[in-house]
């Protein structure tokens, strides 16, 4: 499966949205819109958002920790890991 994540280094909600996912076994591609500003512009085009992290597992955006939180206490975070992968 393809995991991106959007993140900049001082996000507290960036770390545990990665520890959720390595918690989980999960490998994904972090893009550190600090150190490359022009995937700031991009992220924020394609998820419509301003913040980060801002997560897709495969095509499907996530959102931010707090959806990506929200989906793995419905029991719906490993299916969605699943289906994508």
């Amino acid at each position: 499966m393809s995991v991106t994540i959007y993140s900049k280094s001082w996000c507290p909600y960036c770390v545990m949205a990665k520890r959720l996912l390595s918690s989980k076994g999960v490998s994904f591609k972090e893009i550190d819109v600090e150190a490359k500003p022009s995937m700031l512009k991009h992220m924020m085009k394609e998820s419509g958002q301003r913040t980060v992290p801002q997560i897709w597992v495969g095509t499907h955006h996530v959102g931010g920790f707090d959806q990506l939180s929200a989906l793995d206490r419905a029991g719906k975070l490993d299916d969605l890991l699943k289906k994508e992968g």
